[in-house]
């Protein structure tokens, strides 16, 4: 039995970089993993610039995600929050230089904030991953 399917009706257009819907079946092993912003070990802001905090960002996402036992082609859902006037572009130029390319990608959100609760912030990841069971 197929725990993930990834849906994508033929009658909308398609991207590569998501998918419409996710449908996790029971028995995936769901991990909830919060807000990721673009912070080194001390909680400091890796720079100034989208490019730099999404890589980061997406950096410590993927290891909450390995001390939880899932791997990226786990995640079925991303939230990402980007404060005003920081560049889409170079954001998800950075996204994918860390993300790839990977079949079946996630079902994402995007929206533009007027801030982030860390100060110098311009970029939050936030993510829900579906673990099949072992065996």
């Amino acid at each position: 039995m197929t725990l993930i399917t990834h849906i994508n009706p033929e009658s909308m257009h398609t991207n590569p970089a998501f998918s419409w819907a996710v449908r996790v079946a029971a028995g995936a092993d769901l991990v909830f993993i919060g807000g990721q912003n673009g912070v080194d070990a001390s909680g400091q802001v890796v720079g100034p610039d989208i490019a730099s905090q999404t890589r980061q960002a997406l950096t410590n996402l993927l290891t909450v995600l390995d001390a939880a036992g899932a791997r990226p082609e786990d995640v079925v859902k991303w939230t990402i929050l980007i404060k005003e006037g920081a560049s889409l572009q170079e954001g998800f130029a950075a996204f994918g230089e860390v993300w790839g390319q990977r079949p079946n990608p996630p079902a994402i959100t995007g929206a533009f904030v007027a801030g982030l609760a860390v100060p110098g912030a311009l970029v939050e990841i936030e993510a829900v991953a579906a673990v099949p069971p072992a065996g």
